[in-house]
């Protein structure tokens, strides 16, 4: 029988994503489940983005450019601009979702066996996408204990190596909710000019901020013109995860000559998702300011109702729709196949990612959550009573 490969065996299974078989037995035996466990925004997805594709007269579904078309490059810089990062339409290079954006950088910045550093927990796809690409990510923890803040710069110092070759950032954090400073960025800018690294952050959720705090892009840095790196996404800033259409961006020429190459290995990003991006970028602000209100009262109804069940700890967002939750539990991947398979308060359970995926380092995150606050109030308290009841019962 032919082997399958050494890289397909390491490829590790989504945190996510690996309960749905569970989750779908469950909903067979008449089970009503809270998804707490991936962010699907349940908001609307922009009028004038569905519109866009609904009125168009294209007759022929034509590739687009391998970069992405002229004048939705175009738009995403002008955006970039009223965001206050000057960088221009050739800057930038649509790809098929951030996580393509994320392929691309990783494929262009790095060899085989080379290192990353990356402040864990982190968005698990990471993990992924270094085993695709040959490369071995550095953890470097972040404590629920101080909120996930940046973990001490001689903590990076310490993890340098000839291999190194990029820090990566979750800026707002997946799955923490952590939003990095402004000085936090500068400390982090200071150190990869230091050891002729890149700085590459995805920046996915730079909308999604609380409590009056602005984020601070790395592009915002003009000494990062050549080391910084950018990924983003119309995913959760529109609620269009379906359009799958993203950026890598960089002011280094050579970055996006080299990622260019990439991008015409997989020939061009989707068409109509584009013109649905492109169109996206007409959102008025009154959407956001709607958008980011809902997800700050969803946000504290979550916190202030975990903080009330013995046992747990949970880290305070500022920014994005996650959090991180510490449960008296030894395992948290068994509390969760649990929840779905042998648990029910009145016929309803929860479905949540296991943390332990969100790190790299081994037995690291076990008794910890990452919950998605992308279910209306109502729904949200609901789910923190139903974990209240299960954690009440389960037994390790």
């Amino acid at each position: 029988m032919p082997s399958i490969s050494s890289k397909g065996i390491n490829m590790p299974e989504s945190p996510i994503r690996k309960l749905v078989h569970y989750a779908e037995k469950a909903t067979l035996l008449g089970k009503k489940i809270y998804y707490l466990n991936i962010g699907q925004p349940d908001i609307k997805s922009p009028k004038v983005a569905m519109e866009a594709v609904a009125n168009s007269t294209i007759d022929v579904l034509a590739y687009s450019r391998s970069e992405g078309s002229d004048t939705y490059r175009e738009k995403i810089s002008t955006y970039y601009k009223n965001n206050n990062i000057k960088v221009e339409s050739n800057q930038i290079i649509v790809t098929t979702g951030g996580s393509e954006a994320l392929l691309f950088a990783m494929g262009t910045i790095c060899d085989q066996d080379d290192e990353i550093i990356i402040p864990e927990p982190f968005y698990a796809n990471y993990n992924g996408f270094a085993t695709a690409s040959g490369v071995t990510i550095v953890p470097v923890i972040s404590k629920i204990e101080n909120n996930f803040a940046l973990p001490p710069i001689s903590d990076f110092e310490k993890l340098i190596t000839p291999k190194t070759k990029a820090i990566i950032i979750c800026n707002p954090g997946n799955p923490t909710g952590y939003l990095y400073s402004k000085d936090e960025i500068q400390k982090l800018a200071k150190i990869v000019l230091k050891h002729n690294l890149f700085l590459v952050a995805d920046e996915v959720y730079r909308e999604f901020t609380y409590d009056g705090a602005e984020h601070y892009s790395i592009l915002q840095e003009e000494i990062l013109s050549e080391n910084g790196i950018i990924i983003d996404s119309v995913s959760k800033r529109y609620s269009m995860c379906g359009a799958r259409i993203g950026c890598l961006v960089s002011k280094n020429k050579e970055v996006i000559a080299t990622a260019l190459k990439f991008a015409q290995a997989r020939l061009s990003p989707p068409t109509f998702a584009q013109i649905a991006s492109e169109a996206a970028l007409d959102t008025p602000q009154s959407y956001f300011d709607e958008v980011i209100k809902e997800y700050k009262d969803r946000r504290n109804t979550l916190v202030e109702n975990l903080q009330k069940i013995p046992g747990v700890k949970v880290g305070v967002p500022k920014g994005a729709f996650y959090c991180i939750v510490e449960l008296p539990v030894k395992n948290s991947d068994h509390f969760a196949q649990w929840l779905l398979e042998n648990f029910d308060y009145n016929g309803e359970t929860i479905m949540v990612a296991p943390a332990a995926g969100f790190y790299s380092t081994n037995d690291v995150g076990l008794n910890q959550i990452r919950i998605a606050y992308v279910l209306k109030k109502e729904d949200l308290i609901r789910s923190v009573e139903i974990l209240r009841r299960a954690l009440k019962e389960y037994q390790d």
